[in-house]
């Protein structure tokens, strides 16, 4: 059985050695550098309509076509 997600969890995560703060609520997900305050956040809305990995396909898109790909001009 699963319990309804009523307030924030908080959770540590460890990445290529750097610590994370994972917070999962009610609007969404935010994950934080240990220590800041600062951080990304995504809601459940933009998660299930697709929205959060089609945003995340058009920065990687305009990364790869930015000014470190026009060198040669």
């Amino acid at each position: 059985m699963t319990a309804k997600l009523d307030r924030a969890i908080k959770r540590e995560l460890e990445l290529d050695g750097t610590l994370y703060t994972i917070t999962i609520a009610p609007e969404g997900l935010k994950v934080t550098e240990k220590g800041k305050r600062k951080g990304q956040e995504v809601s459940w809305r933009s998660i299930i309509s697709g929205d959060a990995t089609l945003s995340e396909n058009l920065k990687i898109s305009l990364d790869a076509s930015g000014p470190s790909s026009e060198s040669g001009e």
